[in-house]
């Protein structure tokens, strides 16, 4: 592990696997460690890095009823992220934060979450194009839901401010 950065505290000890999860595929994307970008904002204007998903056989039939142009949550496993630390100082932030403050990878449970556009979907080879992703390549995927403006989006949301964590 990296050492932490002034500020930082890391957990007390190993975290138990508590929990079992069936990843259902592999982000496919153009980045690589060290040009991978930090949120779908700097990766859209990286030209979204021919982001794709391969879904595995078995969960292939879940696929039905997505189409072009659906909006789609994704929920990733940042599998290369550091699990230690519960308060972190990213290099952006003058002071440091709760790593729940925080949209960073690296967490307790490294699940990341991008909201997406489907630009194609090949339901037989289990291919699904994307409009851009922020996750390394061959990064696992737990879970695809749909976007539902109705339900996904907070209450007075167009008048909250940016948020400047990441």
């Amino acid at each position: 592990m990296n050492t932490p950065r002034p500020g930082e505290q890391p957990l007390p000890g190993p975290l138990s696997a508590d929990a079992t999860l069936a990843f259902i595929g592999t982000i496919r994307s153009d980045w690589a460690p060290g040009d991978c970008p930090k949120n779908l904002t700097q990766a859209r204007e990286g030209g979204g890095g021919n982001a794709r998903l391969e879904i595995a056989a078995p969960f292939r039939p879940g696929l039905e009823g997505l189409a072009p142009g659906d909006g789609l949550i994704l929920l990733y496993w940042m599998d290369r992220a550091r699990r230690d630390l519960i308060r972190q100082h990213p290099g952006h932030r003058d002071a440091p934060a709760g790593t729940f403050a925080l949209r960073s990878p690296v967490r307790p449970n490294p699940v990341a979450m991008a909201v997406v556009r489907c630009q194609s979907i090949d339901p037989v080879a289990g291919i699904v194009g994307i409009d851009a992703i922020d996750a390394m390549d061959g990064t696992p995927l737990l879970d695809i839901k749909p976007y539902l403006p109705s339900v996904d989006v907070l209450p007075g949301a167009g008048d909250q401010a940016s948020s400047s964590r990441a």
